[in-house]
């Protein structure tokens, strides 16, 4: 499933969880409204996973544009880092 499937699927969701509360409230029916509501979180739930997949690919995108650009920047990056870590840890 693409990430734009995703959001969509969880915008279906969201909305027909809506809708189920709604008719459960008119019908007094608990049941469906808690179903209504637990609908409602889950689509809620796709679109930030959606939204949160979607901001991960741009930023992977964004770096491997600066490692392809800027290869020996990139290494001396990478290295610091390692040796930060390599610090960090040994205490």
């Amino acid at each position: 499933m693409t990430i734009d499937e995703t959001r969509a699927e969880g915008a279906v969701n969201t909305t027909t969880g809506k809708v189920q509360d709604a008719i459960g409230a008119l019908k007094g029916d608990l049941k469906m409204q808690a179903e209504g509501k637990i609908r409602q979180v889950r689509g809620a739930a796709q679109q930030a996973y959606g939204k949160v997949s979607e901001q991960a690919e741009v930023t992977r995108s964004q770096a491997d544009e600066f490692i392809r650009t800027r290869p020996y920047e990139s290494v001396a990056i990478a290295a610091g880092v390692g040796l930060l870590l390599g610090l960090l840890l040994r205490r």
